[in-house]
């Protein structure tokens, strides 16, 4: 089993940046595939973007596509989301998921996926 901590969330305007951490714990970090998901008020929790294990193969929703970028040091059992150009719409709170498998397998529903953080709170004004 992982144990996940996210953090980095907090207030930026429209058009900033803000980069999450999602820290991990145990010996097998690099045995799972990572996700970010994040769910507003009143709405689904849906998918942000996934990395494979080692780190070389990522995958993004449309929504985040070329504003986000997630990234993994395994070395430091830890994953970064870096998000750019951020919008009113990204508002949410943002959760770190891990699964012991591999990116290709993984899916985007996240009852696929067993283990998550917390959360960390993204708020972005316009």
């Amino acid at each position: 089993q992982v144990q996940l901590v996210e953090s980095g969330g907090g207030l930026v305007q429209a058009g900033g940046s803000l980069r999450l951490s999602c820290a991990a714990s145990g010996r097998t970090f690099s045995s799972y595939t990572i996700g970010w998901f994040r769910q507003a008020q009143g709405k689904e929790r849906e998918f942000v973007a996934a990395i494979s294990r080692i780190g070389g193969n990522a995958y993004y929703a449309d929504s985040v596509k070329g504003r986000f970028t997630i990234s993994r040091d395994n070395a430091k059992n830890t994953v970064y989301l870096q998000m750019n150009s951020l919008k009113p719409e990204d508002t949410a709170v943002y959760y770190c998921a891990a699964v012991p498998s591999s990116l290709t397998t993984a899916q985007t529903r996240d009852r696929y996926w067993p283990y998550w953080g917390k959360g960390t709170l993204v708020t972005v004004s316009s």
